[in-house]
């Protein structure tokens, strides 16, 4: 039996159930796992379902779910259940989140294809080596910033990446390239947003004496820190800490949040709903 996953979004009506469990059918198949929700304020309904079939032909299997489902024009994807989604990891300088997830994707408590990491700064080759995940230096200035994003994007079609993960990268992103990539790309914020913009966040958080401090996990957009949220975590400080103490925590928090961020996406837990997000965790 090969096992597989796939999600569904489309706006609701009478009977889109009954045509996902009639297309499953057809496939032999036996769900093993199903969630679904309807956004009553945009008629959005949402649909993550486990499955496991005889057919082990994904695209028959494929073929079979969008004839069912065509009625309803559905947004659909579909994958075996061991296919890891491939991916990219951008960072600076800062290395905590990108050596959680490297340490977890070593362990295999993430069910991601890590393919390359692309930095700005060339401090955390040394990293990439230990794992042995190739490292490619992108500097970026903003004369070569336009160049640096068109390199970026042919490494993202040579190691067709699925998604492309921010692990403290601090750089900003252009129009464009966020159009290029909507959905696709997964940022770290150093706060419980909506929070302290620009820079030395835990400085701020200090001086205004904050009595909990967070990070948020979002999909990139157009606009700076504003996209759909997928994961958030705080952690409750005192008056006694300092501003070093509330970035030490801070930075647990970081990995945490984004490290549970990309297991749900690299699952298809996390489903797009205009500027929010579906969450099937």
């Amino acid at each position: 039996m090969e096992r597989f996953v796939v999600t569904l979004r489309c706006v609701d009506a009478p009977g889109v159930i009954h045509a996902m469990s009639s297309a499953l059918l057809g496939t032999q198949s036996n769900i093993l796992e199903q969630a679904q929700y309807t956004d009553e304020a945009t008629g959005l309904f949402s649909m993550r379902t486990r499955f496991e079939t005889p057919q082990d032909d994904v695209e028959e299997v494929r073929a079979t779910l969008v004839a069912k489902m065509a009625n309803f024009d559905p947004i659909m994807s579909l994958r075996r259940e061991d296919e890891q989604r491939r991916v990219l990891i951008m960072v600076s300088q800062q290395d905590h989140c990108l050596a959680d997830l490297l340490y977890r994707h070593a362990n295999g408590e993430l069910p991601i294809d890590i393919r390359v990491i692309v930095s700005n700064h060339e401090n955390l080759r040394k990293l990439a080596d230990v794992h042995d995940i190739p490292f490619v230096y992108i500097p970026v200035t903003a004369k070569t910033k336009e160049a640096a994003e068109r390199e970026l994007l042919g490494l993202i079609d040579e190691h067709a990446i699925d998604v492309v993960v921010l692990a403290r990268y601090m750089q900003i992103l252009s129009k464009e390239l966020c159009a290029t990539l909507e959905g696709r790309i997964i940022n770290i914020h150093h706060s419980f947003l909506p929070g302290f913009k620009g820079a030395r966040p835990y400085q701020q958080a200090y001086d205004r004496g904050v009595k909990l401090i967070g990070a948020t996990a979002h999909f990139v957009t157009a606009n700076l820190d504003e996209g759909p949220i997928i994961e958030q975590n705080v952690h409750r400080v005192q008056h006694n800490h300092s501003a070093g103490d509330l970035a030490e925590i801070g930075r647990d928090v970081e990995r945490l949040v984004l490290a549970r961020a990309v297991r749900l996406y690299a699952e298809d837990r996390v489903l797009l709903d205009g500027q929010r997000t579906v969450i099937f965790a």
